[in-house]
């Protein structure tokens, strides 16, 4: 179980470098757009369009390793307030709840893919990117994100059980 947590936690890492270069990467492509525009009037004409897919990407890509952390919105002074264990158990149900959530928004997001893919959805752009793309790659953060939230859950329950 523990090797299994320790690959989850490995995985979100990684997809949260990437996630650091990618905005890097939409930086130096809003920063190339801006120098463009001001001394040659031009335009990259992708800017905007890859700059939303890279940031939609990045904040799927970089939330397990902000949730391994401790880099989410808790509420640490309401769960000052109880006992140990029953915001032990507080930590437990939150987290089992979030899980399940975000099983059902990676379900459809799943569903979201999948009909790109069969309809072959284009962005309505001059890149006429085909949308599976950019949303299979934030499928996959959502994936990562998901098993981080069951690997947090996990840990939560075992720390609840050891106390």
């Amino acid at each position: 179980m523990e090797s299994l947590l320790h690959y989850v936690d490995r995985l979100n890492r990684g997809m949260a470098f990437v996630a650091a270069v990618l905005l890097g990467g939409t930086v130096l492509l809003i920063l190339l757009e801006i120098f463009l525009w001001n001394f040659f009037q031009a335009t990259t004409l992708i800017a905007d369009e890859y700059s939303a897919y890279g940031l939609a990407i990045l904040v799927f890509w970089g939330a397990g390793l902000t949730l391994h952390e401790g880099g989410h919105i808790r509420i640490e002074l309401i769960l000052s307030q109880f006992p140990e264990r029953i915001a032990g158990w507080i930590e437990v149900v939150a987290t089992a709840v979030a899980t399940g959530f975000m099983g059902y928004l990676l379900y459809y997001l799943y569903r979201m893919v999948a009909s790109t893919w069969r309809y072959s959805s284009t962005s309505g752009t001059l890149t006429n990117t085909p949308l599976w793309i950019p949303q299979g790659i934030m499928l996959l953060g959502a994936l990562a994100f998901f098993l981080q939230l069951f690997a947090t859950t996990l840990r939560s329950a075992q720390k609840l059980k050891s106390s």
